[in-house]
């Protein structure tokens, strides 16, 4: 039965339309949140894998790790079957283990913290800087302690972590820098790609990513010691290498097993398609500034929204755009905002629900009030779309929706 005051919303879910005088939507299609983008050169470079010898551990896969340390400056990369094992393999590779800890953000997809637990190491939340919503340094000063083994500094929405700061921080405290770098590909700090500067950075190209493989990962470095333990933790901990191996050589079949890896491998078709798309890297980061620059100019001065703040030293490739609403000087909340766009047929998401408000989390004693900033920051943001493909009739209708929202509930 239809209800004329719901919609559907993302996944099914039934939600109320707020009551909007005249309310006929700004388009009559539905405009996403986030949407892959994928071209002729991409689907051929798919095709040419499928019609060659390899499949997976072949020839595409040193071509994507060549290219990433060519874009980045890194010395080494690593590529594997998501960004969750990037994360995975780094934190093994840094050594966490039994009884370590690992400082975060809360505002962050849970992998960010999990990578911590499947090392037996515990996740130490630290606040987020409550203008550029990424991890604030000063909190994870006062986070670390003597068990503190490794930073996970995560480059929300594409903005760099204030890198300089963090790794001054880890030198002095005898940590290791991890960057999860999921949504940083093409964003430069100080001049420099990051994916050079970290200890480690991991990458993610799942579809709404700005570079997609369907799925896919990577870690660079500019360390050979890290390099060598990630390719073992990415492969089962096995080894053709005999410098490395333990046992004479049997014959040109031999391998040995010398640590407890993981088959996280990428796929040569994974590894063709990254490719294909990192040819187009300018183009979509050139494409995200523009959209970004245009929501920045319209949202700036309307009533009740708040403008995610950018460091001068991070020129961003923007992987979300996070639009913050001020409680204060509407007469909505979130949730109501939210629903409002949807009525708008302007499909949104929120990014991120702080990490220790799940249940598995609280099961291990985390609770709530731990990050204040953090706190804060999710009850009053909501992600509008981005992608590449997005036509400037699509970013205009965005920006009609919520200023018309803004607008009709200011106080």
């Amino acid at each position: 039965m239809h209800v004329p005051n719901q919609y559907i919303g993302e996944e099914g879910i039934v939600m109320e339309k707020p009551a909007i005088e005249g309310g006929t939507p700004v388009r009559e299609s539905k405009i996403f949140y986030g949407h892959q983008y994928i071209d002729e050169a991409d689907i051929q470079a798919v095709v040419d894998v499928l019609k060659s010898d390899y499949l997976t551990c072949g020839p595409k896969i040193n071509e994507l790790e060549k290219k990433l340390c060519e874009i980045t400056g890194a010395k080494y990369a690593v590529v594997c079957s998501n960004g969750t094992a990037a994360l995975h393999i780094a934190c093994l590779a840094a050594g966490v283990g039994e009884g370590d800890e690992v400082i975060t953000t809360p505002i962050t997809f849970a992998a960010s913290a999990n990578c911590a637990l499947y090392c037996g190491a515990r996740p130490v939340f630290a606040d987020i800087n409550p203008k550029t919503y990424n991890i604030d340094p000063a909190s994870v000063r006062e986070r670390v302690t003597e068990k503190t083994k490794a930073v996970v500094a995560v480059d929300y929405t594409g903005q760099s972590v204030e890198l300089d700061e963090l790794l001054a921080l880890c030198r002095e405290k005898n940590m290791v820098l991890i960057e999860d770098g999921a949504h940083v590909i093409g964003t430069r700090y100080k001049g420099k790609a990051n994916g050079s500067i970290a200890d480690m950075t991991t990458f993610s190209f799942h579809p709404v990513k700005t570079v997609t493989g369907g799925e896919g990962g990577a870690v660079l470095t500019n360390s050979e010691e890290l390099y060598r333990k990630l390719l073992l933790y990415r492969s089962h901990g096995i080894t053709r290498e005999e410098s490395l191996m333990e046992h004479t050589s049997d014959g040109p079949w031999y391998y040995e097993q010398i640590a407890l890896g993981y088959n996280y491998r990428m796929t040569d078709m994974q590894a063709a398609l990254i490719i294909s798309q990192l040819d187009k890297l300018e183009m979509f980061r050139q494409r995200r500034k523009e959209i970004v620059a245009r929501y920045n100019e319209a949202f700036y001065k309307l009533p009740g929204i708040v403008v995610q703040e950018e460091i001068p030293d991070s020129d961003t490739t923007r992987h979300l755009y996070i639009l913050r609403i001020n409680p204060e000087k509407l007469t909505i909340n979130r949730r109501q905002f939210f629903d409002a766009l949807g009525a708008e047929n302007v499909c949104c998401n929120v990014h991120y629900i702080p990490t220790y408000y799940f249940p598995y989390y609280e099961k291990m004693g985390y609770q709530k009030g731990i990050c204040p900033n953090a706190e804060k920051l999710y009850d009053e943001i909501i992600s509008l779309p981005l992608y590449y493909a997005m036509t400037d009739e699509d970013v205009e209708s965005v920006i009609k929706a919520v200023s018309k929202i803004a607008q009709y509930y200011a106080k």
